[in-house]
């Protein structure tokens, strides 16, 4: 009975620390893990959150950059990191798939969703002096043989590329890359042929005339590449992109995950990195933590038959 007593006077003290930790969180600085290299679209949106949701929090949050296995690195350390809200991930539309292809343990249900803070289509990018002028004319090429036109991959299986490869019964020699940040500097040296982005992760670059976006993988045209037609107007219907959102180990106190959804939130609301996203041509979509967690499950499900068609292609 002694025992006993002692047993639960000490998981009371456990209880009341972690209570006391909820209460007074953040008490130190605030990791944000991103799943990918400095320098991409991931990364610029995360450190421009970072900043901002600093005054929220009242405390710095500091970027650690773990990339490797198409993001799969860093969610994995992400949601294994420790339940006490210091460790946030930067949870990109990979971990809807990389679970279903067998390529990690990591799975939406391994975490508790903060927000959704982002989305944006993809884009068809070539060197300006490419030969190929059009995504009709980089189908041909692949057509004649898959070898013929290297793609730049930000990550493998690439959902952007095989959007387009099922859709035109077409394979493209995909050269493996760490995200964007990797692959656009292939694209404008000529190691390879194009890349499949966002808008923000090639802005700068397109706008110096470094890159050319053939299409845009969106339902219309973009207002900051109004130029750039969609990838249904040149007869290829393909809509397809990615997203970013935050989210905190399973498990975490509820309040403390709370405590990260205001700062967040009131981050994303900002005047600040609102005209952030704007001069980068990055896409804003808020979405509280209920809604975040259902919109993973929804995506990773509505992935399902993608992912079934590459497994079959690869048992062939």
């Amino acid at each position: 009975m002694k025992r006993l007593t002692t047993i639960l006077a000490a998981l009371a003290l456990v209880v009341c620390a972690v209570a006391a930790n909820a209460a007074d969180f953040p008490a130190k600085n605030v990791k944000l893990i991103v799943p990918f290299s400095a320098g991409g679209g991931t990364d610029a949106v995360a450190r421009s959150l970072a900043s901002v949701a600093e005054k929220y929090l009242g405390q710095p949050v500091v970027i650690i950059n773990k990339a490797g296995g198409s993001g799969a690195v860093g969610m994995t350390e992400g949601a294994m990191s420790k339940k006490d809200g210091y460790t946030v991930t930067m949870v990109t539309r990979e971990i809807a798939w990389l679970y279903q292809m067998g390529l990690a343990q990591v799975k939406p249900s391994d975490f508790a969703p903060v927000a959704l803070v982002n989305e944006d289509p993809a884009i068809v990018l070539v060197r300006p002096d490419s030969k190929y002028t059009s995504v009709a004319e980089l189908i041909e090429a692949a057509k004649a043989g898959s070898a013929n036109v290297k793609f730049g991959s930000t990550a493998k299986p690439n959902f952007y590329l095989l959007a387009l490869e099922l859709n035109q019964d077409v394979t493209f020699n995909q050269i493996p890359y760490n995200g964007a940040a990797e692959a656009i500097p292939a694209v404008m040296g000529g190691h390879v042929d194009f890349t499949m982005v966002n808008p923000g992760e090639a802005i700068s670059q397109i706008q110096a005339g470094q890159l050319k976006a053939l299409g845009v993988c969106s339902d219309a045209r973009l207002e900051g590449l109004p130029e750039v037609p969609t990838m249904t107007e040149q007869g290829y219907p393909i809509v397809t992109g990615t997203w970013r959102g935050l989210a905190v180990p399973k498990g975490t106190p509820e309040k403390v995950r709370a405590t990260l959804e205001e700062a967040f939130t009131k981050a994303v609301q900002d005047p600040e990195f609102q005209d952030f996203m704007e001069k980068r041509k990055l896409g804003i979509r808020l979405m509280d933590s209920a809604q975040f967690g259902q919109f993973m499950e929804s995506d990773s499900s509505g992935l399902t038959a993608i992912v079934e068609a590459i497994k079959a292609q690869q048992g062939k």
